[in-house]
């Protein structure tokens, strides 16, 4: 069983508190981004006005440049998880190291365009791996490249116990094959929050996957 995890992508506190409220009414994981403007083109707010979900597992994805220089912050939103990019300016053993030691789980991003190879010397510090096919910093994307389950399939043979997420243009017409190839966390933005009805769009999606 996959489970769909609601993406939380906002540019100022008006759209996180809007955003955090709908779906604390039905989701029971769900992955908050973060972008600095610098490893991501967009801006969410600042870390220090954000407060955790009540009730509701969050993955923190931190498309940061430099994600250590914000851990105090990161866990001060008591989060299931953190997951931050390869491609990173970061120690990613110390980073690893020290949400472990804080009992958050740690997960790996990797961009479109690089090769799961990049990552494998880090599976070993990884809970999660996040295969990345969206736009960074935005919700809506729509094009799924399913060739990207290759990194999927390549970090299993590698470390089974892991779990691997998808971002990026889930909907639908494509969670299930998605999960058919090893995703087990659905990380879905534009078909929830774009939807006539975003908690029966959820329950629809979860009902594909489960």
């Amino acid at each position: 069983m996959a489970i769909v995890c609601p993406t939380i992508t906002a540019f100022d506190m008006d759209q996180f508190k809007a955003q955090a409220e709908l779906l604390q009414g039905f989701a029971k994981r769900v992955h908050l981004d973060l972008m600095d403007g610098e490893f991501a083109p967009t801006t969410s707010p600042a870390l220090k006005d954000l407060w955790p979900l009540e009730g509701v597992v969050t993955d923190l994805h931190v498309m940061y440049q430099r994600p250590m220089e914000y851990l105090d912050e990161m866990l001060a939103l008591k989060p299931h998880m953190v997951v931050w990019h390869q491609e990173a300016d970061v120690d990613h053993e110390a980073f690893a190291a020290a949400l472990h030691a804080a009992g958050v789980k740690t997960g790996i991003a990797v961009l479109q365009k690089t090769p799961i190879s990049a990552a494998e010397s880090l599976l070993h510090i990884c809970d999660h791996v996040l295969v990345f096919s969206g736009n960074l910093g935005y919700h809506g994307g729509s094009a799924v490249d399913f060739t990207l389950l290759d990194k999927a399939k390549r970090a299993l043979e590698l470390k089974p116990e892991l779990e691997i997420g998808w971002d990026g243009g889930i909907s639908d017409e494509n969670a299930l094959q998605l999960v058919q190839g090893g995703i087990e966390v659905l990380n879905t933005g534009g078909f929830i929050h774009k939807a006539p009805s975003p908690a029966e769009a959820y329950a629809k999606l979860q009902a594909l996957v489960s």
